[in-house]
Protein backbone atom coordinates (compact mmCIF):
# COMPACT_ATOMS: atom_id res chain seq x y z
CA UNK A 1 0.00 0.00 0.00
CA UNK A 2 1.05 3.25 -0.72
CA UNK A 3 0.25 7.08 0.57
CA UNK A 4 -0.21 9.32 -2.14
CA UNK A 5 -1.13 13.16 -1.00
CA UNK A 6 -2.61 15.29 -3.66
CA UNK A 7 -2.90 18.92 -3.82
CA UNK A 8 -6.48 19.77 -5.37
CA UNK A 9 -9.10 22.55 -6.89
CA UNK A 10 -11.62 21.41 -3.67
CA UNK A 11 -12.87 24.30 -2.23
CA UNK A 12 -15.34 22.98 0.14
CA UNK A 13 -17.57 20.36 1.90
CA UNK A 14 -20.28 20.23 -1.26
CA UNK A 15 -17.18 19.80 -3.26
CA UNK A 16 -15.78 16.55 -1.22
CA UNK A 17 -19.50 15.35 -1.39
CA UNK A 18 -19.50 15.81 -5.64
CA UNK A 19 -16.22 13.91 -5.30
CA UNK A 20 -16.90 10.94 -3.59
CA UNK A 21 -19.23 8.82 -5.70
CA UNK A 22 -16.21 8.90 -8.40
CA UNK A 23 -13.55 7.63 -5.42
CA UNK A 24 -15.90 5.52 -3.57
CA UNK A 25 -15.82 3.69 -6.92
CA UNK A 26 -12.08 2.58 -6.91
CA UNK A 27 -11.59 3.25 -3.16
CA UNK A 28 -12.75 1.88 0.16
CA UNK A 29 -14.16 5.41 2.30
CA UNK A 30 -11.71 4.82 4.47
CA UNK A 31 -8.54 4.94 2.01
CA UNK A 32 -9.40 8.28 0.98
CA UNK A 33 -9.60 11.78 3.02
CA UNK A 34 -9.84 15.24 2.02
CA UNK A 35 -9.00 18.53 4.46
CA UNK A 36 -10.73 21.61 2.35
CA UNK A 37 -9.31 23.53 5.52
CA UNK A 38 -5.82 23.14 4.54
CA UNK A 39 -4.01 25.65 2.14
CA UNK A 40 -3.57 23.19 -0.73
CA UNK A 41 -7.02 21.66 -0.08
CA UNK A 42 -5.22 18.10 0.58
CA UNK A 43 -6.36 14.56 -0.53
CA UNK A 44 -4.89 11.74 0.82
CA UNK A 45 -5.29 8.80 -0.90
CA UNK A 46 -3.62 4.83 0.80
CA UNK A 47 -4.26 2.13 -2.38
CA UNK A 48 -2.19 -0.04 -4.25
CA UNK A 49 -3.79 1.93 -7.71
CA UNK A 50 -1.54 4.09 -9.61
CA UNK A 51 -1.53 7.17 -9.38
CA UNK A 52 -2.88 7.75 -12.54
CA UNK A 53 -6.30 5.83 -11.67
CA UNK A 54 -6.77 8.55 -9.06
CA UNK A 55 -5.79 11.83 -10.70
CA UNK A 56 -8.71 10.46 -13.09
CA UNK A 57 -11.11 9.91 -10.88
CA UNK A 58 -10.46 13.45 -9.68
CA UNK A 59 -10.70 14.87 -12.81
CA UNK A 60 -13.68 12.45 -13.72
CA UNK A 61 -15.70 14.77 -10.88
CA UNK A 62 -14.74 18.29 -12.24
CA UNK A 63 -11.66 18.78 -10.27
CA UNK A 64 -7.64 19.30 -10.87
CA UNK A 65 -5.30 17.59 -8.59
CA UNK A 66 -1.22 17.26 -8.80
CA UNK A 67 0.93 15.05 -6.93
CA UNK A 68 2.54 16.25 -3.79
Amino acid sequence: MNTYRFKTTLKCGGCVAKLTPHLNEILAPEDWSADVSSPDKILTVTTTLPVETILSAVQAAGFKAELL
